[in-house]
């Protein structure tokens, strides 16, 4: 089984780092798509506020919430330091959006043990593997 079908079909509990309150943004409809599909989502955004979709949104990754994949809507020069986050809290898998690329975080996620996807969106990724 690939990184992709894995994460996508035994890891339920997503945190979306630099999901926005904004419900046309991205980062936004994922987490909801994700939320509307039965995965737990776990909001995170400093700057966004108490709440988003439901649940508690967090400044920064918490290591309390049973993460397995750590969902990254960050700039590639940003998710290096979110990596080294998704490995200190115990994540099972690290999942870059497209355009989102960080060849040497992938490794040491790896390294880590953690499955890694980049480049890639959940809700492209699904109807490919629920039409198979």
């Amino acid at each position: 089984m690939d990184d992709v079908e894995f994460i996508l079909t035994q890891l339920k509990t997503w945190a979306v780092v630099g999901c926005s309150p904004q419900p046309w943004r991205d980062s936004h409809r994922i987490a909801s798509m994700l939320q509307s599909r039965g995965y737990r989502v776990i909001p995170v955004n400093p700057d966004a506020g108490d709440e988003l979709l439901g649940e508690r949104c967090h400044p920064a990754l918490p290591a309390d919430q049973g993460i397995e994949v750590v969902d990254l809507f960050r700039r590639s020069s940003a998710v290096s330091a979110h990596v080294d986050e998704a490995i200190a809290i115990g994540a099972k898998a690290v999942w870059m959006q497209l355009g989102v690329i960080d060849e040497e975080a992938a490794s040491r996620a790896r390294a880590a043990g953690l499955r890694v996807v980049m480049n890639r969106c959940p809700a492209i990724e699904l109807p490919r593997l629920e039409g198979r």
